[in-house]
């Protein structure tokens, strides 16, 4: 495996790092993206990254804002998710977004970059994204026919054991938690080869929840996290509409 001098991750809220809150990074969020780059430049001082996620976007948001500034940079490393967004839209055309997708992963593959995608997340056992599962698992199929035809390679999250535990999400169950971003940091350091230092706590076994702090929980959870997640759709805003991307060149 050659040398990893430089590193550009491109995406969304997953990729920005929603849901690993730390007041000392970029945005308030650190991610695994961030963490990759870590362990990447711990032992090589020339190592540069930039992460131009921003929460909320679709893909051909993505394509338009975030694929052209990392094909310019030419990196050694690029990482893109895209498509979640699009996914819990009332209606999507897989077929368009994936067609568009394949092109600008084209683009990047040209760089002689090393590109590394996702699949979407299995959700079907949390009741609230278990009816966007048939959505998901076309979006990833076509995604992996592009993947092989293209050359990119894929970490494939559908596929990944343990992301059924609620502690891998945080409280608005859409993002992962630190946890879950320690462990996909990890997954994607695996996936490169990249020997790191990042190490998993096991999850110990988790007391049932009473029937009434359950219910508490979900009212909490509509008023504090759906609730203005639907008006923001009604008012065809986007939770990064105010937001920049974390470190926009590599450095």
């Amino acid at each position: 495996m050659s040398r990893i001098d430089s590193y550009v991750a491109l995406g969304d809220s997953f990729t920005e790092g929603v849901g690993d809150a730390d007041p000392a990074s970029a945005n308030g969020v650190k991610g695994w993206a961030d963490r990759v780059a870590e362990q990447l430049g711990a032992t090589n001082p020339e190592f540069r990254y930039a992460n131009l996620a921003v929460r909320g976007k679709l893909v051909d948001q993505v394509i338009e804002n975030q694929v052209g500034i990392a094909v310019d940079a030419a990196p050694d490393l690029v990482t893109i998710y895209a498509g979640g967004n699009d996914l819990m839209r009332p209606k999507v055309d897989i077929d368009g977004i994936v067609a568009r997708y394949d092109s600008a992963l084209a683009d990047l593959v040209a760089t002689g970059a090393r590109v590394v995608a996702f699949t979407g997340y299995d959700a079907g056992w949390a009741p609230l994204f278990r009816t966007l599962r048939g959505r998901t698992a076309i979006y990833n199929e076509l995604l992996r026919e592009v993947a092989d035809r293209r050359g990119v390679e894929i970490v494939d999250f559908w596929r990944l054991d343990g992301y059924d535990d609620t502690r891998m999400w945080d409280t608005d169950r859409l993002h992962m938690s630190t946890r879950g971003h320690i462990r996909m940091a990890s997954e994607v350091l695996d996936h490169l080869g990249v020997p790191h230092s990042i190490e998993l706590e096991p999850l110990e076994p988790r007391a049932p929840i009473a029937p009434a702090d359950k219910r508490r929980e979900n009212a909490e959870w509509v008023k504090s996290f759906a609730a203005p997640w639907v008006s923001r759709r009604l008012r065809g805003a986007s939770s990064g509409d105010d937001v920049a991307p974390k470190h926009t060149a590599l450095r």
